[in-house]
């Protein structure tokens, strides 16, 4: 990577020197290629629509997918998008000033979904999945509007690893957030390509950089989250097992349907003697490498 001002982005101007950031962008870049080659999200000519929110996360996403398409790495045309919630104190243009100022293509859309969240969920409730769900059609009639195919998401590994204890303990389920789905309707993609991202990588990136990170003061100022829970659960695992946010990530890209008990995603009733098993392949398989 070349880190002259006339050889990068922008967004990259006033990249720390320290090879140990160098090694963090290269590390980033790599992880969102990796992710965006495994789960096919790119169709040449395709316009994305990259949902910005203003925290760590979403500045990297930009960052990283801007870095890949000006290698010419990522033949896709990149639109950045916030959608301002109508919160109170938000501030509002310092994300339209700073993508100005970065040169990045993009729309700032005004809805007021916090009236309506604050209007239907009673004092002290959960606000996350109704924001979600009115967030969610709302970059999706954005990207209709601008002719986009895809809504790319700034969801990371942990962010994925975290969804899908929440339904394991929450919702009696074994699901999370896929890096690659068709909504409801099948006229748009959507994509997460920090799938292979840790939220760590994504803090020191995006504070290195010293963008200006806006906090989520709706539903991020809410006491005892489900969400928060999981978070500090997986935290202490993490803390006394360094690499088991890792170990349990690649655990959901090598699932064995013969040994789970969901009958509708394996055949236990057409199981027979006489015909070769799968207990012994499967149980090599299910090793973890050293």
């Amino acid at each position: 990577m070349l880190d002259e001002p006339d050889d990068i982005h922008p967004l990259f101007h006033g990249a720390p020197k320290s090879t140990a950031f160098r090694k963090l962008r290269k590390r980033l870049v790599q992880a969102v290629r990796e992710a965006i080659e495994t789960y096919g999200m790119v169709r040449p000519g395709d316009r994305w629509l990259v949902c910005l929110s203003g925290g760590k996360d979403s500045y990297t996403l930009l960052a990283v997918l801007t870095e890949l398409k000006w290698r010419g790495l990522l033949p896709v045309d990149l639109l950045a998008c916030n959608l301002d919630q109508g919160q109170p104190g938000f501030p509002a243009t310092v994300l339209p000033e700073f993508l100005t100022r970065m040169g990045v293509p993009h729309r700032i859309e005004y809805q007021d979904t916090y009236s309506v969240v604050t209007s239907k969920i009673a004092p002290g409730g959960t606000m996350c999945s109704l924001c979600s769900r009115l967030r969610r059609g709302n970059l999706y009639r954005i990207a209709r509007e601008e002719g986009c195919s895809t809504v790319v998401l700034g969801h990371h590994r942990d962010d994925i690893l975290e969804t899908f204890f929440m339904n394991l303990f929450h919702g009696g389920r074994l699901a999370s957030m896929p890096p690659k789905l068709v909504n409801e309707d099948g006229d748009l993609f959507l994509c997460r390509p920090l799938a292979f991202v840790p939220e760590a990588d994504c803090d020191r990136f995006a504070r290195g950089m010293n963008y200006p990170i806006i906090p989520c003061d709706l539903c991020g100022s809410q006491e005892g989250l489900q969400r928060a829970q999981v978070k500090k659960l997986l935290d202490e695992w993490e803390s006394r097992s360094p690499g088991r946010r890792q170990v349990m990530f690649r655990a959901l890209m090598n699932v064995r349907p013969s040994h789970l008990a969901d009958p509708g995603i394996f055949d236990f009733l057409g199981l027979a003697l006489g015909r070769p098993g799968t207990d012994h392949e499967n149980a090599r398989q299910l090793r973890l490498p050293d």
